[in-house]
């Protein structure tokens, strides 16, 4: 019995066949109209009968793997599909301005349309400041932790420093950081280095001390010296909190790397396609823009996830 087949079986048939039957109708009021009475009815039955079937495959407990799955993917494309349904259902029966929020249709149009623009934005403000800041911010929080874990000195004058600098706010950084580094993307990064490197100074510090003192003292009792203890012990224990701050990290270097470009770039860049496109109210093209950094940073977490998965199977929260 396949995943699909499993689901079925267990009461999914009837909300599902509900559910898609009201999107074939409203997709085909929607085309046509009119938006009376009647077409606000269809939507709140259309969205009565998605919150069912996503209950319903939220609450299921299903026996094989690909079944489980597939109930864990389904859950989330279902009920973003019906965020967006809605979206345009409401935007359209509304008829409210393109300027003020474009439905999802005309936001996807201008993605398909747009594609040389987004990728040469995505180019330079993903692959270039993104990664670029993203590495150097979080290689040096992980060392700068490593360091201060080893010196009480450090531990009582540097990390107070960088507690203060963790506050300084971004619209205050992206200015000086374009000062000192120029219009292209490396003040971009100096901003995302800038971001990332407290979280994973403050996560990987709290991993180091996460081992607990009975595995010290049978490490001492070996006769591990501090390395051996640090790669054999410590680190490993560290390894959810380190993840934790690299997957923290994969959204706030985005939206750092954005936001500076607000001060101060190429006539390229999501962040200064963002601000010009406002500027003319071509707010379909902003949309489309916050869509690609949206996608970027949750294919950027999952990954890191994946890795996660991959590097502490043994953690009690991947344990069956």
């Amino acid at each position: 019995m396949t995943g699909m087949d499993e689901l079925l079986r267990q009461g999914i048939a009837v909300p599902a066949a509900l559910a898609l039957g009201g999107v074939y109708v409203l997709s085909d009021t929607l085309a046509t109209g009119p938006y009376d009475a009647s077409f606000w009815i269809l939507i709140v039955a259309v969205w009565l009968a998605a919150w069912q079937l996503t209950a319903r495959l939220a609450a299921l407990r299903p026996a094989t793997p690909a079944a489980a799955r597939l109930a864990d993917i389904a859950v989330p494309l279902v009920f973003g599909a019906t965020l967006l349904l809605l979206w345009e259902a409401v935007v359209r029966g509304l008829d409210v301005p393109g300027v003020l929020l474009p439905p999802p249709s005309a936001i996807g149009a201008r993605i398909a349309a747009s594609l040389p623009i987004l990728w040469a934005d995505f180019r330079q403000t993903f692959l270039k400041s993104v990664i670029a800041g993203y590495v150097l911010g979080c290689g040096s929080g992980f060392l700068a932790a490593l360091l201060i874990d080893r010196s009480p000195f450090l531990k009582r004058g540097f990390l107070p420093i960088a507690n203060l600098a963790s506050a300084l706010p971004i619209v205050g950084v992206a200015p000086i950081m374009v000062m000192w580094f120029g219009f292209d993307w490396p003040s971009k990064a100096a901003v995302v280095v800038v971001m990332t490197f407290f979280p994973m100074l403050v996560n990987t510090l709290a991993g180091l001390a996460a081992a607990g003192a009975m595995e010290r003292d049978l490490m001492r009792t070996y006769a591990a010296g501090h390395g051996a203890t640090l790669l054999k012990l410590r680190l490993p224990a560290a390894m959810p909190f380190v993840f934790n701050a690299l997957k923290i990290n994969s959204t706030l270097a985005l939206i750092g790397a954005i936001v500076a470009e607000f001060f101060g770039t190429p006539i390229v860049g999501m962040g200064f396609r963002i601000s010009a496109e406002i500027g003319r109210l071509n707010t379909d093209m902003v949309w489309a823009e916050i869509a690609v950094a949206a996608l970027a940073g949750s294919a950027s977490y999952g990954l890191i996830s994946l890795v996660e998965r991959a590097s502490t199977f043994w953690h009690p929260s991947y344990r069956k």
